[in-house]
């Protein structure tokens, strides 16, 4: 079995980089998203549109992941699910999530939170941008590269 991409498509700024790096490598990609939408056009691209219920985009990705999937998200509990069950995580900042980051990134998050429970002002994150693009990149080439050496595969 071959390596597989799987988006959070909501929301998504990378979906283009994604699936250039699919087509390069002649690897799958699979948007999911709890509603139709547009994706960009590759030959082994396909939606996944699951029921419009909160986290179900989530679960349909942790629950269809595994050591073979690099999952590109944002959303740092689905990353810590995906993680769990052996899949490589890149979020669209182009940050490698694994086990340790993961964990750090939930504590962050959830200081955060709590910070803006109390009312007190937190930092968003910053603006998407070119460099952002780049990190991306680079990351999704890294994990898949790994991926691929991992499973003894050339590239796919």
């Amino acid at each position: 079995m071959n390596i597989q991409l799987v988006v959070d498509a909501d929301g998504c700024p990378v979906k283009d980089e994604v699936v250039k790096v699919a087509k390069r490598l002649d690897l799958s990609v699979i948007f999911v998203a709890n509603r139709q939408m547009r994706i960009p056009n590759g030959p082994r691209c396909r939606l996944q549109v699951v029921a419009a219920l909160f986290d179900a985009a989530d679960d349909w990705i942790a629950e269809n992941c595994n050591e073979k999937t690099v999952v590109v998200t944002g959303d740092i509990p689905l990353a810590a699910r995906c993680v769990a069950v052996g899949a490589e995580v890149v979020s669209p900042h182009g940050r490698i999530l694994d086990e340790e980051s993961v964990g750090e990134a939930l504590a962050r998050r959830d200081l955060a939170t709590h910070l803006r429970d109390l009312g007190l002002p937190t930092s968003g994150p910053s603006p998407f941008d070119h460099r952002d693009r780049s990190a991306f990149l680079q990351a999704l080439d890294r994990v898949i590269q790994g991926v691929s050496r991992r499973l003894g595969q050339s590239g796919s």
